[in-house]
């Protein structure tokens, strides 16, 4: 691994810019995140299985469209909420574009899935930018993922819990807990203070090739 340094919501922003402006584009950072979640997916599910992801607005949410992806593509019955509506970054929205000639049902924000039923539930909901209180949205996503944990469901968070500040590690009422987080390039102060880390479960650190060089700014 290349990083092993503790990085601040600002400081990963800057060395994600560093790396777009090298010409190791957000795109292809977004799909190597995806991948790197779905590899820790895969060697604890070797066999295909139902899936459910919870996708946000951002570019957490593409990660989780490039996870249902290539989930799809391996065999996985994959279902996809969008729980704040379609995607508002360039990046995530081509990746959700990627989404419609696979056999991955898309429900809209309006169409709360069932919680239970999932082998492997994803969150892609927030990222390093969520901090204060949770939105209702947010609420009914991060309830969602609860009770789909509770219905037996592996919960794998994409770089962070959602609901829990990535600089802080505060949870916000209702916050995920789950059993697995992939941390994304480097780990931020929520993987290692003891109760947010808590509520990451156990914690993976993923390159996602970013250039060494980009970790100096």
């Amino acid at each position: 691994m290349k990083n092993q340094a503790i990085v601040t919501a600002a400081q990963m922003k800057r060395i994600e810019q560093a790396a777009n402006e090298e010409g190791f584009l957000y795109l292809q950072m977004m799909e190597n995140a995806g991948r790197a979640v779905w590899a820790e997916l895969t060697r604890r599910f070797p066999k295909p299985g139902r899936m459910l992801v919870v996708a946000g607005k951002g570019n957490n949410g593409g990660d989780g469209f490039v996870i249902a992806r290539v989930a799809a593509k391996d065999g996985w019955q994959v279902q996809v909420w969008l729980a704040e509506g379609e995607p508002k970054t360039q990046d995530a929205q081509t990746n959700r574009v990627l989404l419609e000639d696979l056999p991955v049902e898309i429900l809209p924000e309006a169409q709360l899935p069932e919680a239970a039923g999932w082998d492997v539930a994803v969150d892609a909901l927030y990222g390093t930018g969520f901090h204060g209180a949770l939105r209702p949205a947010g609420q009914a996503a991060c309830a969602l993922l609860c009770r789909a944990r509770q219905a037996g469901a592996f919960l794998a968070a994409v770089d962070l819990p959602s609901g829990v500040s990535a600089d802080s590690g505060q949870a916000a009422e209702g916050a995920v807990e789950a059993d697995l987080t992939v941390a994304l390039d480097s780990r931020k102060p929520v993987h290692i203070q003891p109760e947010a880390a808590r509520r990451c479960g156990e914690t993976v650190l993923a390159d996602i090739g970013i250039p060494e060089c980009c970790h100096r700014v």
